[in-house]
């Protein structure tokens, strides 16, 4: 593999420069003096920040981007990028060094003291936004890099002047296994990416190594209620913090209670410490769970108790994450990035504290795979829901070879004896939706592809 001399900078052009986790990763370079260019197939927020900050970016992907007269010293690519990709094959054919974007993502870690990286199957955003807003509160000065927009930092990547790294770790394609963290977080270990992975076993095999991966003077933060967790921990050589909702663990909330809104305040009881009380300003118990795992977090870096209550309290959550995004006729609409049965449930959950008289759900499958291999868990996890609308599936990396679709998603919730609507297209729902909507109901666009597009549309933004 290729290895990057940081004290040498170099001319580096990122295939798909515009994606959450490349836009940040080409700023880091940038800052550490690096020459950078790079191409996405359509402008967007991401594009415009990166050209305002002096890099080349290429609307459009073509092999005339790689400029023979100007050839790049390194080339980076996303698990998105496929051989047949034009700037690719150039790339490859020229002999030009490359690197995958998660090889890239560890390597720089290398440069950092104990980089912290949050893995699990859900909530890697909300937790290292969690854990980053902690370390801000400490002032630390991390650099981060975050699946979302966080507030904090006006974006997904925060330049810091310290040694310290946050960073989300996804173990999809193993791309957490090119990492190097000091510590590592596990939230949760399900069966997805079933594209990739073979079956739930391949899964929580990956995850054993990524553990693996933290050093003897390192920590894993890991949720304790992970079934077989030995599995994942026994004969690791790095030190072990658990956290659930119980006291075996090291760190168990007591005292649980929730707002109007949903959001939970609770006691953090701390094995072999005093304890201290949270009161979250986002839904849902799952976000316990996220909170107990950043705090946990924040004690590997002996951050004062006050910044941690300080940085847990006062977080608000990050983009698409049950995020409030306006009210129209006395609707109040959300989104959600929710797009795996165990965050649809976890969401609905949350949903149910949040004042409402109709809760309204228009789910937008994510790849035809994860659709395929979770038909019956997405639909029972919807149910809750008391109108239901399915969107067609946001496609994202696949073709549609599978003889599946929304529609078959639909018939299976039919016949789990729940109502429930398909429209093809955006426009049709959104006309639905302003025909039936009464005030005071709630409507929560779910997805991870662009059905926040319906929620933005029927605001007007």
């Amino acid at each position: 593999m290729y290895q990057i001399n940081f004290d040498n900078p170099i001319n580096v052009y990122f295939i798909g420069i515009g994606g959450i986790s490349m836009s940040g990763l080409a700023m880091v370079l940038a800052d550490r003096g690096f020459k950078i260019s790079g191409s996405d197939r359509a402008e967007s927020e991401a594009t415009q920040a990166l050209e305002k900050a002096g890099i080349k970016v290429f609307i459009g992907q073509g092999e005339k981007n790689i400029n023979d007269s100007s050839l790049p010293d390194l080339v980076v690519y996303t698990a998105a990028i496929h051989p047949d990709n034009p700037e690719f094959a150039k790339a490859k054919k020229l002999g030009i060094p490359m690197l995958t974007r998660a090889e890239l993502l560890g390597q720089i870690m290398k440069h950092y003291y104990l980089p912290v990286a949050v893995a699990g199957t859900h909530g890697k955003t909300t937790t290292t936004a969690m854990v980053s807003k902690i370390m801000l509160e400490g002032n630390l000065d991390p650099t981060i890099s975050i699946g979302g927009f966080l507030k904090d930092i006006g974006g997904n990547i925060r330049i810091g002047a310290s040694k310290y790294f946050v960073t989300e770790a996804c173990e999809y394609t193993n791309s957490f296994l090119s990492f190097f963290p000091g510590v590592g977080i596990i939230l949760n270990v399900d069966a997805d990416h079933l594209d990739f992975f073979k079956d739930l076993d391949d899964i929580r095999n990956s995850f054993r190594k990524f553990a693996a991966l933290i050093p003897e003077s390192g920590t894993l933060v890991i949720n304790g209620e992970i079934p077989k967790l030995s599995e994942l921990t026994e004969g690791l050589s790095c030190n072990i913090k658990t956290y659930g909702f119980s006291d075996e663990f090291d760190y168990y909330p007591t005292n649980i209670k929730y707002d109007d809104f949903g959001n939970a305040s609770f006691h953090i009881n701390r094995r072999n410490s005093s304890g201290y009380d949270i009161t979250l300003k986002v839904p849902g118990r799952h976000n316990i769970g996220n909170a107990m795992a950043a705090a946990a977090a924040a004690d590997v870096f002996q951050i004062p108790e006050a910044e941690i209550k300080s940085g847990l309290c006062s977080f608000t959550g990050t983009d698409r994450r049950f995020e409030y995004k306006g009210t129209v006729d006395g609707v109040t609409i959300i989104d959600d990035y929710a797009h795996h049965p165990t965050e649809i449930a976890a969401t609905l959950n949350a949903a149910r504290n949040y004042p409402h008289k109709n809760m309204w759900v228009v789910f937008q499958p994510h790849t035809f795979t994860r659709t395929k291999a979770l038909m019956d868990e997405f639909a029972n996890a919807l149910l809750p829901a008391d109108k239901l609308i399915i969107a067609d599936i946001y496609a994202a990396r696949e073709t549609d070879n599978l003889g599946i679709s929304s529609r078959t998603l639909k018939e299976k919730i039919e016949s789990l004896g729940h109502e429930c609507f398909y429209f093809p297209s955006f426009d049709e729902i959104e006309k639905f939706l302003l025909q039936n909507c009464t005030k005071d109901d709630m409507l929560i666009t779910m997805g991870a592809g662009n059905v926040v597009d319906i929620a933005n549309d029927l605001l007007g933004l």
